[in-house]
């Protein structure tokens, strides 16, 4: 089961931190593919950012360099650190981790991953 929170109300400019708490899991994070995905309202649900086991990233262009992946194995969490949000990041959070490492080195579609967690929001205002 993966719970995502850390969601809210920022103006353009601030930071906030996701978490994607992990539990119910045979084997630890460490072997697992995570990322975050973003779904706006009227469009596509889009992949964010992705970790794979052995801690290779990737992003989608438009949050390189403001948004940054991490997981901790410790605590079985996956996090994204969110900077100098603007207005168009504006959506629903949600997590997703697979066992599996990603076929691709651009990130998996969600539909890749087994496991998902439900959403948390996320509201930038200008």
């Amino acid at each position: 089961q993966l719970v995502a929170s850390g969601g809210g109300s920022v103006q353009a400019g601030g930071s906030l931190r996701l978490s994607c708490s992990a539990s119910g899991l045979t084997y630890s994070t460490y072997y697992m593919a995570m990322a975050w995905f973003l779904h706006a309202p009227g469009k596509e649900l889009e992949g964010v950012a992705s970790i794979d086991d052995d801690g290779s990233t990737c992003y989608a262009d438009s949050v390189k360099g403001r948004f940054t992946i991490s997981k901790d194995v410790g605590k079985n969490t996956l996090f994204l650190q969110m900077n100098s949000l603007r207005p168009e990041d504006t959506a629903m959070y949600s997590c997703a981790a697979d066992y599996r490492r990603p076929p691709m080195k651009t990130i998996a579609p969600m539909s890749w991953y087994k496991y998902w967690g439900q959403g948390t929001q996320v509201t930038v205002s200008s």
